[in-house]
């Protein structure tokens, strides 16, 4: 399925639906320019923060007299905060739970993301790594029941004796249960040094040797040079356990992991869609924001280093908002 900037038939009908929608409820609508004016407050995950902040920036040059305030803190304390009303929106990386929905939370998928396992570039057993890659019934080993140790395990080298220093998620957040989704257990079930937000897990695996973490796309590879973050590397899966990274396993660049991501060739999980969430249907400024974001706003998300929803998707998330 084509995406929707390079649809562009299809995107003149999604911005009408988002005019329909937004102007249902008596509300400013998109069309409009100059005249709106607030401030919303977001928090919540890591994953979706750098495309909010993008996303607010080109808001605000249409709209100046809205103003944005914007922190990260995992998508447990984005729930948390859109669910008391401490914020406007939440940024959530996860699926939304039934108990979530029954309290009130309102969710929008605006867009798609994916966690990526990460390792050190100085690795001992890197270029055994590159080569076999490492299965689903190995991460499991590694991050929930703790039977592989070391990295000579790994690869099935009874000579090297390196032990995995294994780090994970101290706050609650989409990363952890999306990656520990993949693997058949929840956040609580990950072993491992507990870290603090995307960029504290991506630092702890590049200051050490023989660490390994998990990060979303936009922490995983540099936005400058398309590369993995300097001392970092993504660990090949090796998804149909044939005991070597198969070429479109070896995700050496961001540009091909968005493209297995957005094809699909990526596993889900470990990729995702990003949710935005409102205590209860949002109404003003908020809707009119979040209706641009699923329109006009379609156009940053690739520049920002994040992969679209399907056309269906769009459609879906836009009909939410009437």
């Amino acid at each position: 399925m084509k995406n929707l900037i390079r649809n562009p038939k299809v995107l003149p009908s999604l911005f009408l639906l988002a005019i329909i929608s937004v102007a249902c409820g008596g509300s400013p609508t998109v069309q409009e320019t100059g005249d709106l004016k607030g401030s919303i407050a977001v928090s919540g995950a890591w994953a979706l923060y750098p495309m909010m902040t993008r996303w607010a920036e080109e808001y605000h040059n249409i709209h100046p007299a809205v103003e944005f305030d914007i922190s990260a803190g995992g998508a447990g304390k984005g729930m948390a905060d859109a669910l008391v009303g401490a914020v406007d929106i939440g940024m959530v990386s996860r699926d939304i739970r039934p108990e979530e929905e029954a309290k009130g939370a309102y969710w929008i998928a605006v867009t798609k993301d994916a966690v990526f396992p990460t390792i050190n570039a100085q690795n001992p057993v890197l270029s055994d790594l590159l080569e076999k890659g490492v299965t689903q019934e190995t991460f499991v080993k590694i991050f929930i029941t703790a039977e592989t140790t070391s990295w000579g395990q790994v690869v099935g080298r009874s000579d090297v004796t390196d032990e995995i220093h294994l780090y994970t998620r101290s706050d609650a957040c989409g990363a952890a249960e999306t990656w520990a989704k993949y693997i058949g257990g929840r956040q609580d079930d990950l072993g491992g040094i507990a870290v603090f937000g995307d960029p504290g897990l991506l630092n702890a695996v590049v200051t050490d040797h023989l660490g390994i973490g998990y990060n979303n796309l936009g922490y995983a590879y540099d936005m400058t040079t398309g590369e993995p973050v300097d001392g970092a590397f993504i660990l090949p899966i090796d998804q149909n356990s044939n005991g070597r990274a198969d070429e479109d396993e070896l995700l050496e660049t961001k540009a091909e992991a968005i493209e297995m991501v957005a094809t699909g060739k990526y596993p889900s999980p470990p990729a995702r869609a990003l949710n935005l969430v409102t205590n209860g249907k949002p109404g003003g400024i908020v809707r009119d924001f979040i209706g641009w974001v699923l329109t006009d706003g379609q156009e940053f998300v690739g520049e920002a280093g994040y992969i679209q929803l399907t056309n269906e998707q769009l459609g879906a998330s836009l009909e939410k908002l009437q």
